[in-house]
């Protein structure tokens, strides 16, 4: 099939000035064998009883809906982002039952009577959770693409773990990347979290 892209950025420097979008005829090949994602046609469907947030949640689930994709697309949580697709980057870390979990890697349907909190249950009545604050007053994030993965890892070492060292940090969030910072200013942005969690905040 024949489709429409636009190239954008430094105009294809040969012989183009500036920047500029160019909209181009190409062919775009598409193998009609190839699943897509989201196809669920195949798939059969379940209940799906849950904690989401502290609510009881019941949904009609496809067996091969991810749960990244059901928080976002079906629930409409998307403080919970889509980065490498792959479980590589934690930017799609969720915690259940209070341990890490890639969102990308774990079907919907594995997760039933389980806990399950995301970005959007830390702060409460309005107030910033103890890792939220640390983030924020300690400049742990850049671009903040990947804090809410590094967050909910966070929060999942502070709440076994209240005076982490700062191996026991690096290695917690290691299965997280973030493509702007050092990460000196995320490690500290944890300790700072774990001294306001001595303070009686909440992860």
């Amino acid at each position: 099939m024949i489709g429409w892209f636009d190239v954008r950025g430094p105009a294809l420097r040969d012989g183009l000035k500036g920047f500029g979008v160019i909209a181009m005829d190409v062919p775009i090949r598409t193998d009609p064998a190839t699943p897509k994602r989201h196809a669920a046609e195949n798939a059969m469907t379940r209940i799906l009883e849950f904690t989401l947030n502290g609510r009881t949640r019941t949904d009609a689930v496809a067996d091969n809906v991810l749960l990244l994709d059901y928080l976002r697309e079906i629930v409409g949580l998307t403080g919970t982002k889509t980065g490498c697709d792959g479980g590589e980057c934690g930017a799609c870390t969720v915690l259940v039952d209070d341990k890490p979990r890639l969102s990308c890697l774990t079907l919907a349907a594995s997760i039933a009577g389980s806990r399950v909190d995301t970005i959007e249950s830390l702060a409460q009545e309005g107030r910033l959770s103890a890792v939220q604050r640390g983030f924020h007053e300690k400049l742990g994030s850049q671009c903040g693409y990947c804090t809410p993965g590094y967050i909910m890892a966070s929060a999942g070492l502070l709440r076994r773990n209240r005076n982490p060292s700062d191996s026991e940090i690096r290695e917690a969030l290691g299965s997280n990347i973030c493509r702007c910072t050092g990460y000196v200013k995320i490690i500290e942005a944890v300790k700072h979290a774990a001294a306001l969690c001595a303070d009686g905040l909440t992860p």
